[in-house]
């Protein structure tokens, strides 16, 4: 990625190139707040759709497969690391600082720490994939934090999204009946909803009309791009100008990542190149 020039022709400050890493394409709704938060970077997606889902695969097969995707993007040069798996976090987010020289950023401390600032009442409820939950991961870091958590599997919500049904009468009833399980009157209701996985920001509109009166929803997606603007608040990003380059990756099908990557993006998804990596 060549330098801006400015109007005197000389070359503007670097824009700070981002890699985003995901399974799949739910990690373009981190990719999205991105975007609105830290207009000043290019950013390279790398999507590794030819091997999810990762939550079914073992945790030494998930760090092989997140390392080779962060040593992918290494060699694109970029500045920083955004982990926007879930699953890839929760199991392999050491393995993957270990493996490469730039400075990382998951989705599960910036969504604790949210959670925390949120939670008034120290109770938090998070819903995530049947891996992510068994990994408990954002159990251990909201204990960190001091916040006692309820976790829920919700396994039928990525294919719901996956279909287009955001707002579907049967997604609906789902949701329902997720919510219904952890905040019912014999429980100490918790005050803040944790969204851990990447797909739930879109039915995040549904969800705010079912949870109970007082409990607020933290999405892991805005508080992960809340994590890299800090990061990079130190370093005075150049103005966004005409919008940041963006460029992306897909290990299996390009139309099909376009077509569905679309719906998470909120935006045309061009740019796209077919990639192999190495195991």
């Amino acid at each position: 990625m060549p330098p801006a020039k400015t109007a005197s022709n000389q070359p503007a400050a670097r824009r700070p190139a981002i890699g985003v890493f995901d399974s799949g394409v739910g990690g373009l709704t981190v990719l999205k707040e991105l975007l609105r938060l830290v207009p000043g970077a290019d950013y390279l997606y790398f999507g590794d759709t030819a091997r999810l889902p990762y939550g079914s695969k073992s945790v030494d097969t998930v760090a092989r497969y997140a390392v080779s995707a962060a040593h992918f993007l290494q060699k694109h040069h970029i500045d920083l690391l955004v982990v926007a798996c879930n699953t890839a976090t929760a199991l392999a987010f050491d393995q993957i600082r270990q493996a490469i020289p730039m400075p990382a950023i998951g989705v599960v401390a910036p969504g604790a720490d949210a959670a925390a600032r949120a939670s008034r009442n120290r109770r938090v409820v998070v819903l995530a994939t049947e891996a992510t939950i068994a990994s408990h991961a954002y159990q251990r870091a909201l204990a960190e934090r001091k916040i006692a958590t309820q976790e829920k599997p919700c396994p039928l919500f990525v294919p719901l999204v996956e279909e287009g049904w955001i707002e579907h009468p049967v997604t609906e009833q789902v949701a329902r009946i997720y919510l219904d399980s952890v905040f019912n009157s014999q429980t100490q209701a918790a005050d803040v909803l944790l969204l851990g996985c990447t797909h739930y920001p879109l039915l995040r509109p549904l969800l705010e009309r079912l949870v109970p009166a007082g409990v607020s929803i933290v999405d892991s997606a805005e508080s992960t791009a809340q994590a890299v603007r800090t990061h990079f608040q130190s370093l005075h990003l150049p103005a966004a100008g005409e919008g940041p380059y963006l460029r992306f990756f897909a290990t299996d099908s390009v139309e099909k990542f376009r077509r569905l990557g679309e719906r998470f993006l909120g935006r045309a998804i061009e740019n796209v190149q077919h990639v192999d990596v190495e195991v």
